[in-house]
């Protein structure tokens, strides 16, 4: 019997579309996930909800860097976390920090509490944080369904010591998630090293090239290091190939 489940993270109605025909068993909606991924707007939510069979959690994430939150944004967290459980949405993915570097639990619970019957998913600020086993235990406490992680690395496969460690932790109390740099050639790998069962990924196999035939040169809309003319998707093929793959995870 497989024991494998994975979430397709996407920031896009093509992208959610690819997930899901590749296999994907729940979305994590987003939007701008090239810095990392902020919450998506409502309307993308329906669209995604509307054509996508599987269940779709959504990032809350008001702006791109630290995980240091302003009364304002929290407010502005709070908010988003109430009109999408009012749409229908699976679950929220969330996490905010103190300045010393441990979960925000104050801030998380008022979140939490928002989101009533929804799933909760802390996202990669447990990876920031000061002491992972201290902050999963904060987790549970909180009432968080899954932990995000790369095991506090660059990827899941180099945090595999950590995962391994969490997964021990967790004992079932919170669903450890291996996410960031999860690709069909690793998965198993990871699972053997870690016992992690349950994958994150984009599915993304490289850039697609904009249907721009007029392209301006001299003035760049956003990050320099990101092209203007190459789009980022996910790749129906590839992340068919990383289901099959967590899919064949067995006992």
């Amino acid at each position: 019997m497989s024991v494998g489940f994975i979430e397709g993270c996407v920031d896009s109605h093509a992208s959610a579309l690819a997930a899901c025909r590749g296999g994907a068993d729940r979305l994590e909606l987003c939007a701008n996930l090239s810095i990392g991924g902020t919450t998506p707007s409502l309307a993308l939510f329906q669209q995604v909800r509307r054509d996508c069979s599987v269940p779709v959690n959504v990032l809350i994430r008001p702006r791109f860097g630290d995980f240091l939150y302003s009364k304002a944004e929290v407010d502005e967290m709070e908010d988003c976390v109430r009109r999408f459980r009012e749409l229908g949405a699976g679950g929220v993915v969330l996490g905010a920090l103190t300045p010393d570097g441990r979960l925000d639990e104050a801030v998380m619970a008022r979140l939490i509490e928002a989101a009533g019957e929804m799933e909760v998913t802390l996202h990669r600020a447990f990876d920031m944080t000061r002491d992972p086993l201290e902050s999963l235990e904060a987790a549970v406490r909180l009432g968080c369904r899954t932990i995000l992680t790369s095991g506090q690395e660059k990827d899941a496969l180099t945090g595999a010591e950590t995962l391994r460690a969490l997964q021990a932790r967790a004992a079932g109390r919170v669903e450890i998630m291996a996410g960031c740099g999860v690709r069909k050639e690793n998965i198993r790998e990871i699972y053997e090293r870690t016992g992690v069962r349950t994958f994150h990924t984009s599915g993304r196999s490289g850039p697609v090239e904009s249907g721009m035939v007029y392209r301006k040169s001299t003035v760049s809309m956003g990050l320099p290091a990101l092209p203007e003319y190459e789009l980022w998707r996910t790749d129906e093929a590839e992340f068919r190939a990383c289901a099959e793959a967590v899919h064949r995870l067995v006992k």
